[in-house]
């Protein structure tokens, strides 16, 4: 395994071996900058849900929570971070307020006391019921007009980027 300072040193290495090949993101343009992209849509995609969430007094950080434990509950508080794509220590914050509304519920862990698993609990599977045909919505809007076929190389695609991230993090 290769430690992180090695790596950063690497990465530091083969950026400076290529800085004449380094466009600059004005020659790129926002349009084709697939990163800022990829923000602008999850930027609008929360945002519209966030109006629909508001409503029930549910927050993109419940709605998420609850959407990744609905599929797969028992997770660490580390895992359901990755999941839910939240920080870990707002995602900490969240769950003590998720679990005094009874959405979600801690157990120590079976392999590790110290660590502790998170559970949707009955509440939170009918609040997740609750506000998942809105999520469904905006989910098929989201791919309105574009075609099965393209879809399957779409996902196919964000899977690749997903590989490619994990095998160059620090």
């Amino acid at each position: 395994m290769v430690s992180k300072a090695k790596k950063a040193a690497e990465i530091a290495d083969n950026a400076s071996q290529n800085i004449d090949k380094i466009q600059s993101l004005g020659e790129i343009g926002l349009s084709r900058f697939e990163p800022y992209l990829m923000n602008r849509i999850m930027g609008r995609w929360n945002s519209n849900l966030q109006e629909r969430m508001s409503i029930r007094g549910l927050t993109v950080v419940n709605m998420r929570t609850l959407a990744v434990l609905s599929v797969v509950s028992g997770l660490t508080v580390s895992q359901l971070s990755v999941y839910s794509v939240i920080e870990q220590s707002t995602l900490s914050r969240s769950l003590d307020g998720m679990e005094e509304q009874g959405f979600i519920r801690r157990e120590a862990g079976k392999k590790d006391g110290r660590v502790r698993e998170i559970f949707i609990t009955t509440k939170g599977r009918e609040a997740f019921d609750i506000f998942w045909p809105d999520m469904f919505e905006n989910y098929n809007n989201l791919f309105a007009g574009i075609e099965d076929a393209e879809r399957e190389t779409f996902s196919k695609t964000l899977h690749k980027l997903l590989d490619n991230i994990r095998k160059n993090e620090l």
